[in-house]
């Protein structure tokens, strides 16, 4: 699987064979379906492993913390560093959906929408409990989420700053995008 993700990460999904795939893994072709059926089955091992670690982080985030912004703050942070950390598998992960199976690519979206559907619960959390101001919930959780996801598009070994300093910043960042802090005005 690794060296799926390095042939899929460094060329595309659609542009690497199995020869690629299993010549990087140092074994023949044939051996590499002694493991995978196909190529896109090995796509599909990767997102889904991947999509369920994201999964669980975020879970065992929200179990670790009550208050609405400690959560969010370590989520970010968490969610932030893992893409940096992981950009290839996170790059596979996230830019290669299309090219799974539709049965596939169904089991995948159940993970990312319980993923989504959590952070939605924990800004909830935060509205209802006074501490975060947002127009839209639902627009609000998928910013959140699309700004830990795109670092693996930019992200590499020698980008600055470290992952967890990375995290740390982000999560700065979407407390105050969340309305976390901000002075509100009042009416005149």
């Amino acid at each position: 699987m690794a060296a799926a993700v390095e042939s899929f990460a460094s060329r595309g999904y659609h542009a690497t064979t199995t020869r690629d795939i299993a010549t990087a893994a140092g074994m023949s072709p044939a051996a590499l379906y002694v493991h995978f059926p196909a190529k896109s089955a090995v796509l599909f091992a990767i997102s889904r492993s991947g999509h369920e670690r994201t999964l669980q982080m975020v879970r065992t985030t929200m179990a670790e913390h009550d208050d609405p912004v400690d959560a969010m703050r370590v989520l970010v942070e968490r969610f932030v560093a893992w893409h940096a950390k992981r950009h290839m598998i996170a790059r596979v992960v996230q830019h290669e959906l299309d090219a799974l199976t539709p049965e596939d690519h169904q089991v995948v979206l159940e993970l990312r929408r319980a993923t989504e559907n959590l952070v939605r619960d924990l800004v909830t959390s935060g509205v209802d409990a006074g501490v975060f101001t947002v127009p839209d919930v639902r627009i609000a959780a998928r910013a959140i989420l699309s700004l830990g996801i795109d670092v693996a598009r930019w992200y590499s070994p020698t980008s600055k700053p470290a992952p967890e300093v990375l995290g740390k910043q982000y999560a700065e960042l979407v407390l105050s995008m969340l309305g976390h802090g901000v002075r509100r005005r009042e009416p005149h």
